[in-house]
């Protein structure tokens, strides 16, 4: 079991940065791979970007690719989404999320499959 707590949302110009920040819980944390997704308001959830658990491998939706990062530090139990360029569509709740992979430090989220665990999700909105 893990809880995931986000921290960092809020209100930014287009053309802006925000760092949201994720504070995992519980054992083992880098056993996870974890993520984010989004959802806006009248649209579907989707997927941002995932870390493997050991950190070393990324993958990110198209439509954030080249201006989000994402990273993990295991010695802190947190995952962060760094987000530059900023563009009114960015704008939804943002959800960190965590799957168990166990011994496999180098697998990812899958963007089609719901990850075991969710934050309660932090606002996002981009001002044009």
């Amino acid at each position: 079991q893990v809880r995931l707590v986000e921290a960092g949302g809020g209100l930014v110009q287009a053309g802006g940065s925000l760092r949201l920040s994720c504070a995992a819980s519980g054992d083992a944390f880098n056993s996870y791979a974890m993520g984010w997704f989004r959802q806006a308001p009248g649209k579907n959830r989707e997927f941002v970007a995932t870390v493997s658990g050991s950190g070393v491998n990324t993958h990110y939706a198209d439509s954030v690719k080249g201006r989000f990062t994402i990273s993990r530090d295991n010695a802190k139990n947190a995952v962060y989404l760094q987000m530059n360029g900023l563009k009114p569509e960015d704008t939804a709740v943002y959800y960190c999320t965590g799957h168990f992979f166990g011994s496999n430090w180098s697998g990812v989220l899958r963007a089609d499959v719901s990850p075991d665990y969710w934050g309660q999700g932090t606002q996002v909105t981009v001002s044009s």
